[in-house]
């Protein structure tokens, strides 16, 4: 069974065929990563409860946390106004990001340096 057609129809992709999701800690709102869906990523994601990407350097789908563990149980999810991002609020187990960090974004910072 394929993507909802109004879900569809909102939608905003790339030419590629892809909507960026921006996924957060759904109790404390930390922002763990950003990842790719097309319609069948997103279709997965809201059948299963479980993230599912599409990864553009594999060419393929991925479950968040098959390989590693860290797997990403989704609680809600949204569309931007634009419909052009998606917003998956998820509970983590483990590590969001590849490198073994608990997100992508706790890496260093950068400098704000008001004019």
């Amino acid at each position: 069974m394929p993507l909802d057609p109004a879900i569809a129809a909102r939608l905003k992709r790339t030419a590629d065929g892809l909507v960026p999701a921006v996924v957060q800690q759904y109790d404390t709102g930390e922002v763990l990563m950003l990842a790719w869906m097309n319609d069948e990523a997103l279709h997965r994601t809201l059948t299963t409860g479980r993230a599912t990407y599409w990864s553009r350097s594999r060419a393929s789908y991925w479950v968040k946390g098959d390989t590693s563990g860290h797997v990403q149980h989704v609680k809600s999810a949204a569309l931007d106004c634009d419909g052009d991002t998606i917003l998956l609020k998820v509970d983590q187990v483990g590590a969001a990001c590849h490198t073994g960090d608990r997100t992508c974004f706790d890496a260093t910072e950068l400098a704000v340096v008001p004019e």
